[in-house]
């Protein structure tokens, strides 16, 4: 997030809510943006294809077809220039690019938009409007925009509609994404994707390269890892040969599961490191006990950038242990078999972390947004936002308040593109998929909840009435939904929260995850699976 929680729920005069089901996802987050609206009256519009909770709060609720997040957002900047309602100093002082999008976005007329969305026309000119007359405005956005083929450009049509308004580096303001799990802004700044080095320093940076190379005492490699739906055709393919899995769950997460069981079951060894004996257990060759959050000390960094303590509730049952310990055990192990070429003499090569303290010093010395998250720092119970660029560095709650972290803003001129997958006459409905307050993910530690497990004990398949009948599914029953991948089977719960010709799911259950239907296509930049459109068809089983 560009800004933190608080001052959006203090200071943001209008709230645009876009692929997000913030009340159900982001439950505290959703209940200070209702208190932010019922106390100070600020405006709320959300966009969403389902009546999600939240739009029963907001002042416009608009209900565009999944996959259409870029042709709505090129509507709402129509009207904001055609009527001149932009930010020209924050344009010309901060921002490039800015005549490339005025281009594209001039034929995304109110009545062009509403074609492609199924928003109507009159509603794209008044949520632009709200957002006009209503500013320092917030936009907060989840996976609904990101789990796209057009994911990127999602997120850069998000950027020009701010950076359009002046909408960034002020209090109330900015492009929010709210992550999808506690401590997932922590993994990733902690160089958990394919493409990075802990901080955002890129795997193809020589400079970058060298520096970590040196303190680790081992050449790495010069270019670009996988992400994990890549993992698996590669896998399939004979490509990869062994997957450490640790705390995942592909068997349910993945698009396409029964391409997933497949990749699974050719993989010559997997290694697993979890809590449970999940589904994609009965896949590994090795299982190790990891403790859960409560079990250990650390940090996590939350979805606004902070930093916070972890601290050890209760020890690791069995023989349960940290999940660095079993990582540092295991590269001894290796070590010893002479299995590495890590030079002895590296500044971290020992491996012998003598308490949680080393780790984040090692953090501190080469991750300069993490400089001055000091553990002395976050014990205090210091509010530390990244960038902390020293032990005096007071963090940065707002990003860009000055300038940009590249200089200019850049605007991208981005165009509609249809989904990858759309309804024809042999898959006539399209489904989109979720989750529900009940359930996190796969359910590892949910279905393990009796209270929960007694409030949503089951997968359910939101559908319309109209199309219910036309099936002949009735209330509660069960139906069977297939695409192209795979089928499943589920209750219906009819329901006008989706809209005829759309249903709505989860992946929760393993019987009936969602994923079995799901299209593995990709995001050509950040590889990420379209998991919010395909192409089904439905009838009662």
């Amino acid at each position: 997030m560009t800004n933190s929680i608080q001052d959006i729920a203090e200071e943001s005069q209008c709230i645009f809510i876009i692929g997000s089901n913030t009340t159900e996802n982001h439950p505290v987050i959703g209940t200070k943006i209702r208190r932010a609206k019922r106390h100070r009256g600020a405006k709320l519009i959300v966009a969403d294809p389902r009546r999600i909770d939240i739009a029963d709060y907001a002042d416009l609720h608009l209900r565009h077809k999944p996959g259409t997040d870029i042709a709505l957002l090129n509507g709402l900047m129509h009207v904001i220039l055609r009527e001149n309602w932009q930010d020209d100093d924050f344009i010309r002082e901060r921002t490039e690019n800015f005549e490339d999008v005025k281009a594209i976005v001039e034929k995304y007329t109110p009545e062009v938009a509403s074609e492609i969305t199924g928003v109507p026309a009159e509603d794209i000119v008044l949520a632009a409007t709200m957002m006009a007359e209503n500013r320092p405005g917030a936009l907060l956005y989840a996976m609904g925009i990101t789990q796209h083929t057009t994911g990127v450009a999602n997120v850069m049509s998000c950027a020009n509609l701010q950076m359009m308004l002046g909408n960034i580096g002020v209090p109330g303001s900015g492009v929010n994404p709210l992550r999808g799990q506690n401590n997932v802004q922590g993994a990733c700044d902690m160089g958990g994707l394919p493409n990075v080095f802990p901080g955002y320093q890129r795997v193809t940076d020589p400079a970058a390269r060298e520096k970590f190379e040196k303190a680790w005492g081992v050449g790495l490699p010069d270019y670009m890892g996988l992400t994990v739906t890549e993992m698996m055709d590669a896998a399939e393919a004979g490509d990869v040969r062994c997957l450490y899995i640790i705390g995942e769950n592909p068997m349910t997460s993945e698009p396409n599961l029964n391409h997933t069981r497949h990749s699974l079951q050719k993989t010559e060894f997997i290694v697993l490191q979890e809590l449970f004996f999940s589904e994609t257990a009965q896949f590994a060759d090795v299982i190790f006990p990891a403790a859960a959050f409560a079990e250990k000390e650390g940090s996590f960094t939350n979805t606004e950038r902070r930093a916070q303590r972890v601290r050890k509730a209760v020890n690791p049952p069995g023989e349960a242990r940290l999940d660095h310990e079993i990582v540092i055990q295991l590269a001894k192990r290796m070590l010893a078999l002479g299995a590495t070429a890590l030079d002895p003499e590296a500044p971290y090569a020992d491996w012998e972390y003598r308490s949680i303290i080393d780790v984040e010093e090692e953090i501190n010395a080469l991750t300069p947004i993490y400089a001055g998250v000091t553990w002395e720092r976050m014990e205090a119970g210091e509010a530390l936002h990244w960038p902390v660029l020293g032990p005096d560095h007071p963090g940065t709650p707002i990003l860009h308040v000055s300038k940009f972290s590249r200089g200019l803003g850049r605007f991208a001129a981005v165009d509609h593109v249809p989904p990858d997958e759309l309804p024809d006459d042999d898959y006539p409905l399209m489904l989109t998929t979720g989750r529900v307050i009940y359930h996190w993910h796969a359910g590892e530690m949910t279905h393990r909840a009796a209270g929960l497990e007694a409030m949503y004990p089951e997968a359910l398949v939101e559908i319309h009435p109209r199309d219910a009948a036309r099936a002949g599914i009735d209330a509660d029953g069960m139906m069977k939904v297939a695409s192209r991948r795979g089928e499943i089977i589920a209750k219906a719960q009819i329901t006008d929260r989706v809209e005829p010709g759309l249903i709505f799911t989860t992946f929760h259950f393993a019987e009936s995850a969602a994923n079995f239907l799901t299209n593995p296509a990709l995001d050509p930049v950040a590889k990420i699976p379209e998991y919010k459109v395909c192409a089904v068809k439905v009838e009662k089983a």
